[in-house]
């Protein structure tokens, strides 16, 4: 009786490994993607690979838009994957520790002793964001010029060395995109080679990337490098920030296809050792070195997230499976994550409902009643609410305007963005602003 038992949960595991790639309802994706295009939710490109072979990819949206011409994307469109840089950094760093030319325990002051407690910093620190560099990179107070200004590594180094200790070293967890600029440099130190040498050698032509290599100017359209849009009753282009602002830590530019060979060959130990590999994977305080933890359809996946300006990319590996998901977006509009967990709901049968999209019809008489400037004594801000059609438009001081969707008949959201909320209340001349569970109230001006 019990081997009846075994044999028959053996039968239907058989069944169910052999037969799992064809139950993958592709066409579901396939109509997931048609709503996203139509809908002007999102532009960019996806695939799906499992044991290093691509099982699916997709392409909506464009990569150049003028007013005579639109180029669509295609698999084979380049993006910039901001973040997800600091993972490559990371495998460089660990190159470097195994040819013995670093050590994790090495101080920063070895290489950059200007830094704010670089005598203290530890190399396995920086890779886990424990080193209380501020981020000063991305502190407007610091900076002299805006990020769309190329600046030069010694001024790269400068900004950072500007900014205070968030904490002291290996107490705490904050992420630093400055750490990571200075771990690209400590690459170049290390090596005598830029960064994009480095990259070249020791990860694109080790295991085939044809189409990954570092930024080091603006978007190149003739490089097949897709232009960055936002979405306000049209597509219009948004300003760029410049590679040298971001180096380690954000510079790279690749395709889904190369991120999903990178990551497969990462956990198949082709390009640092497993001991390594877990060092990258052991997370604290929900970060690792260079890796970041994801749960979809309730598996756990391994990998990084990127976004700058309005361009956004996600990579995710599940080692159990050999399973990779890369997502690339030249155009943020439905936030990147719901994407992400909607395309693994739909790869693993889970139940998922394609969304409408339909945003909540509102008269022009009521959303009348909401325009105007809008100003709070908390702080030295107004934004300026206006209506064009049937769509609220909500201005901060010098920035454009963005689009809100109706949620309700008296709240309504950014897309796009983490969280934040507009809820109005024309009798009392008030928007109250949400954000992350910090809710600020704005009086209307007379």
């Amino acid at each position: 009786m019990n081997l009846q038992i075994l044999f028959a949960s053996l039968l239907t595991l058989t069944m169910f490994t052999a037969g799992y790639a064809q139950t993958f309802d592709q066409a579901k994706l396939d109509r997931y993607f048609d709503r996203l295009a139509e809908k002007n939710k999102a532009m960019g490109t996806l695939v799906i690979s499992k044991d290093g072979k691509v099982l699916y990819s997709r392409s909506i949206g464009y990569g150049r838009i003028s007013e005579n011409d639109k180029q669509p994307l295609t698999a084979a469109s380049k993006y910039r994957i901001a973040s997800i840089t600091k993972m490559y950094t990371a495998v460089m760093i660990l190159q470097l520790v195994e040819e013995k030319k670093l050590k994790l325990t090495d101080h920063l002051d070895k290489f950059f002793p200007q830094i704010p407690n670089a005598g203290k910093i530890t190399i396995a620190q920086m890779l886990a964001h424990r080193s209380g560099i501020h981020d000063a990179l991305q502190d407007r107070k610091l900076r002299s010029a805006p990020k769309t200004v190329p600046i030069t590594k010694e001024e790269l180094v400068s900004i950072i060395s500007k900014g205070a200790p968030d904490f002291e070293p290996g107490t705490r967890h904050s992420y630093s995109n400055s750490g990571y600029a200075l771990l690209g440099l400590i690459i170049e130190k290390l090596s005598g080679q830029s960064y994009g040498e480095n990259l070249q050698e020791r990860i694109s032509s080790k295991i085939g990337l044809h189409d990954t290599y570092v930024a080091t100017g603006n978007i190149d359209v003739k490089k097949n490098e897709s232009l960055t849009y936002r979405y306000s009753g049209g597509w219009k282009q948004t300003p760029e920030t410049h590679p040298s602002n971001l180096f380690g830590g954000g510079a790279i530019i690749s395709t889904p296809n190369d991120m999903a060979r990178f990551i497969h060959a990462l956990f198949e130990l082709q390009l640092i050792s497993r001991e390594h590999l877990e060092l990258m994977k052991t997370m604290r305080d929900g970060d690792g070195s260079g890796m970041e933890p994801f749960l979809f359809a309730g598996r756990t996946f391994y990998g990084h997230t990127g976004g700058a300006d309005n361009y956004g990319a996600w990579l995710a590996y599940m080692p159990e499976e050999k399973l990779a998901l890369a997502y690339t977006s030249n155009a943020k509009v439905y936030p990147v994550g719901n994407i992400m967990k909607s395309v693994m709901d739909i790869y693993y049968n889970k139940p998922f409902d394609i969304p409408a999209f339909e945003p909540v019809a509102i008269s022009t008489e009521v959303l009348d009643q909401y325009t105007g400037v809008y100003a709070t004594t908390g702080a030295p801000v107004k934004f300026t609410i206006t209506r064009n059609g049937t769509t609220l438009y909500i201005q901060p001081p010098g920035e454009s305007a963005a689009p809100l969707e109706a949620t309700a008949q008296d709240k309504f959201k950014i897309e796009g963005t983490n969280g934040v909320t507009f809820e109005f209340n024309a009798a009392k001349k008030q928007m109250i602003m949400k954000r992350l569970g910090v809710e600020r109230i704005f009086t209307k001006e007379n």
